[in-house]
């Protein structure tokens, strides 16, 4: 497809799939911090002692190893459907560590190249300025890239062109003074994010078989409403600058336009919209669109309860033949983490829980593909065998950047965190990142202890979307770290081992305490699970529900169904708790089954049978992707997006539904007398 047109400009902020956006962190975190648990340290040793497992677990981990499986994955082509070879590496891997092992193929739909935010443009048609047939120029950043091309494309805009600028760096910059990679730490100018540009704010998953799984029979169905009708490329900040001078002195400033957001790193530019009179971008957009073939991975450590499944995953693929931060440091971390459990599978060692793992996620060790591609393998993966995960899966623990820096963080269910919290204090952090004894150390300096819920971006998203607890943990980069050069050439290895995790010291560390999180939750009599923090953390969302509630033109909404729904949900909460205490300290073997059995499936409650408004893959009625963000969370997501579209009529029907699924889960935990 071919255009020559005029250009414009638009601007938005920072945050990226699978990277950890710390503004918005903070922004959130004064929803979080009152009800907040982790500030504090109670142990009366600290760090507590492992138990004897444990510490056969945390000593199995080796960098040497770990930086192995690191230069095997990230010296070969593996984009979604290409890599089956290194799914065959993979699975051996995982028997070699004594695990059951196996592909399981799925064909989606692939589309490949052969050879911003709404507000942003409702300003512009304020100050006159005709969008149609126009190209758009947008910095990366601030919502998700595919709903800044939808953005384009619903204002009957020709293109839109997406580049990296400065301002995404931090201090860590050429102009501060730092080298650029590969003779210093600043980014390469020539850096280019790819990425899809799918509507995945709306779907996940095979866009022919939105909503049931992919198999070479299925029916499949129209991907127009999934997908871009208006081409689309991705610049690097060298190439943006020609675009951004020409446009200068023409169209709105940001400053006039009052859109700060539009104010990027270049100190030179004043970033000014366009169009300018005779300035033209040619888009020459060559794509290519099939079915093909894509490989999950799973591995498999049988457990004595064969109703209560735990998942572990990550996924393969990766836009370029690098991938060391996305997504293969997860990879070789689970690679270690499977020779780990198989050192206690040796020594005869069976969990309680089944643990499945895998590159695709699904609760159990699990190595999905095709995720850069709309979160495929796994999606597809889970509705395979969705019936099954229902009745079983305790929750999906999900690892994808496991390192692009050093600061860690973590997202999920409320009822998971105060138990995963509990476990990075137990891991030694390295040392060179500063004065911190633990990982929880590191945590807490870098989050302030806040956790943010889920949305999507990544392989947990389906899990999730169903009703079943998750995580995702990660470790990524902060202002004056390292650049991590997000979804380009450069997320390499020699970029991994010299600048982003030398001696691949902080994979060791995020292994550890993944294997421990994991180890627990599969064998632990209890189920380790915080049911009056899930409630504590359900409180804080309706909290967050109501700031919008209040800046939104309908103050009147009445979310009282919604409170004592949550209060409902805290009284079976808190009850059912002390029950498993006392359960656990009387070794009432019938009652645990019981109290685990409730704790597995009371998310389940959550999940909208029909899905939510105009999005049926997306049912959480907790969370889910922001409609215009479309990685980025929004709590009670089904209100929040008919608050933001102005159908108050819809709000209130979907406040009723979120509070009778609020009440659902308060009814399966419900133990009676």
């Amino acid at each position: 497809m071919y255009r020559a047109l005029s250009a414009i400009v638009f601007f938005a902020g920072l945050a990226n799939a699978c990277q950890k956006d710390w503004d918005a962190l903070a922004r959130r975190s004064h929803h979080h911090q009152e009800h907040n648990r982790h500030a504090k340290r109670t142990e009366v040793e600290y760090p507590p002692s492992l138990s004897e497992t444990e510490s056969i677990l945390v000593n199995s981990f080796d960098n040497t190893s770990i930086s192995e499986w690191s230069y095997y994955y990230t010296h070969g082509d593996h984009l979604g459907s290409h890599n089956k070879s290194m799914a065959e590496w993979t699975a051996q891997k995982w028997r070699d560590a004594g695990l059951d092992a196996w592909l399981e193929e799925f064909p989606i739909w692939v589309t490949y190249p052969e050879a911003c935010t709404r507000e942003d443009f409702q300003v512009l048609m304020d100050a006159g300025i005709e969008l149609k047939g126009k190209i758009a120029l947008a910095n990366y950043g601030g919502i998700y890239r595919g709903t800044k091309v939808k953005n384009a494309q619903d204002n009957n805009m020709a293109g839109c062109v997406i580049f990296t600028d400065p301002l995404d760096d931090g201090e860590v910059t050429e102009e501060n003074g730092y080298e650029v990679y590969p003779n210093g730490p600043a980014r390469n100018p020539s850096s280019i994010q790819r990425g899809s540009v799918r509507f995945s704010s709306l779907y996940s998953g095979d866009p022919t078989t939105v909503g049931w799984a992919s198999s070479w029979n299925s029916s499949r169905g129209d991907t127009k409403p999934y997908n871009p009708s208006i081409p689309s490329i991705p610049l690097s900040m060298k190439d943006a600058l020609p675009l951004l001078t020409a446009l200068e002195g023409n169209g709105v400033s940001a400053e006039k336009a009052n859109r700060s957001g539009w104010q990027g790193g270049f100190s030179n530019i004043t970033y000014d919209s366009g169009p300018t009179p005779g300035a033209l971008v040619n888009i020459d957009h060559l794509m290519q669109g099939y079915i093909a073939p894509v490989w999950d991975v799973i591995g498999v450590i049988n457990g004595t309860s064969p109703d209560e499944v735990v998942v572990v995953g990550n996924h393969r693929d990766a836009w370029v033949i690098g991938g060391a931060a996305d997504p293969n440091s997860g990879s070789a971390i689970l690679v270690e983490l499977a020779n780990a459990f198989g050192k206690l599978l040796a020594k005869g060692w069976k969990p309680k829980r089944t643990i499945y793992i895998t590159d695709s996620p699904v609760s159990i060790l699990g190595s999905w593909d095709a995720e850069e591609f709309g979160l495929q393998g796994s999606t597809e993966w889970v509705e395979t065998h969705l019936p099954w995960l229902q009745t079983t899966t305790v929750a999906y623990l999900n690892i994808d950047v496991g390192v692009s820096g050093p600061r860690t963080n973590f997202d999920g269910s409320g009822e998971i965190q105060t138990f995963v919290v509990e476990q990075m204090k137990k891991i030694l952090y390295p040392e060179g990142y500063g004065d911190f004894a633990t990982l929880y150390d590191m945590w807490f300096n870098s989050t302030k202890g806040t956790i943010s819920p889920l949305g999507s971006g990544s392989d947990y998203a389906s899990f999730y979307q169903n009703g079943i607890a998750a995580i995702d943990i990660g470790s990524s980069n902060g202002k004056k770290d390292p650049v991590y050069h997000y979804h380009s050439n450069y997320d390499s290895y020699h970029w991994m081992s010299t600048f982003g995790d030398p001696g691949f010291k902080i994979h060791t560390t995020m292994g550890q305490f993944l294997t421990l999180i994991v180890y627990h939750i599969a064998d632990d009599p209890l189920i380790p699970w915080d049911l009056p923090h899930a409630a504590t953390v359900l409180s804080s969302y309706l909290s967050e529900l109501n700031e919008t509630v209040i800046t939104s033109n309908s103050p009147d909404l009445d979310l009282t169904p919604l409170a004592e729904a949550i209060a409902e949900f805290t009284t079976q909460a808190e009850r059912i708790s002390k029950i498993g205490q006392q359960a656990l300290a009387f070794n009432d073997t019938n009652m645990l089954g019981v109290v685990n059995s409730k704790y597995r499936d009371f998310p389940r409650g959550f999940a909208s049978a029909g899905g939510l408004p105009g999005r049926e893959t997306f049912k959480n009625i907790i969370s889910a992707p922001g409609i215009d963000n479309g990685y980025g969370a929004d709590v009670f997501p089904a209100v929040t997006d008919n608050i933001n579209g102005g159908n108050q009529t819809a709000a209130e029907e979907w406040i009723e539904k979120s509070a009778e699924a609020v009440l659902r889960a308060a009814e399966i935990l419900r133990i009676t007398d």
